[in-house]
């Protein structure tokens, strides 16, 4: 662990990728306080993530804009499949039927802490898994939950914290953001601003 923190504490020096990460940050915790059209959008985001590229589920999430809100199940699908989007059928269905709570999750949002919202998430909504909700939450503000991806996973099985696993179920998820939360508390930084300082270890880019 002691040679991922320098690495860490080293590259969070350079001003540029400090910069941009307080940024994405700051953006991050922006977002709790606007509609609940902009934040299912978001949460559309995390879905289309899911098994596919977060780059390019940036462009699409661009190019449909409020597509989410109004087109039907089959117009998104075609959009989607238009624009290469791996999954289009599946991801349309998710997508309308989580639209139907979209009022419902920006009052969750509000009333609930990270853990409980999570869980909501993961119960409520199709499409969303552990990954993707605490991706929704990091992007709404919220701190304290790990993102494991697999650029994350590869990250930790390389300077082995963790052994690659088969599978990420739940009881794995956990563990291994409990290994993300330990790191973060060694930095002195929210497990979120750890998430984006790994990103650009492993990436060479600050995304969201």
């Amino acid at each position: 662990m002691g040679e991922l923190i320098k690495l860490v504490k080293n590259i969070s020096k350079k001003p540029e990728v400090k910069r941009v990460v307080d940024l994405r940050i700051r953006e991050f915790r922006s977002k709790r306080t606007e509609s609940a059209d902009d934040i299912f959008k978001e949460l559309c985001f995390c879905i289309l993530t899911a098994n596919f590229n977060a780059e390019r589920s940036i462009k699409i999430q661009e190019e449909m804009g409020d597509g989410f809100l109004r087109m039907t199940e089959k117009q998104i699908a075609k959009k989607l499949k238009d624009l290469g989007y791996r999954f289009p059928n599946t991801r349309a269905r998710y997508i309308v039927e989580a639209r139907k709570r979209k009022n419902l999750i920006r009052k969750i949002l509000n009333q609930r802490n990270e853990q409980e919202i999570r869980e909501w998430l993961v119960k409520n909504i199709k499409g969303i898994g552990y990954k993707e909700a605490s991706h929704f939450l990091r992007n709404m503000g919220f701190e304290n939950v790990g993102i494991i991806d697999f650029h994350i996973i590869d990250l930790l099985t390389k300077f082995e914290l963790i052994k690659k696993p088969k599978t990420l179920g739940k009881k794995k998820y956990l563990e291994i953001e409990k290994i993300l939360k330990e790191l973060s508390e060694k930095l002195n930084i929210s497990p979120a601003r750890l998430d984006l300082y790994l990103w650009y270890i492993e990436t060479g880019k600050i995304l969201k």
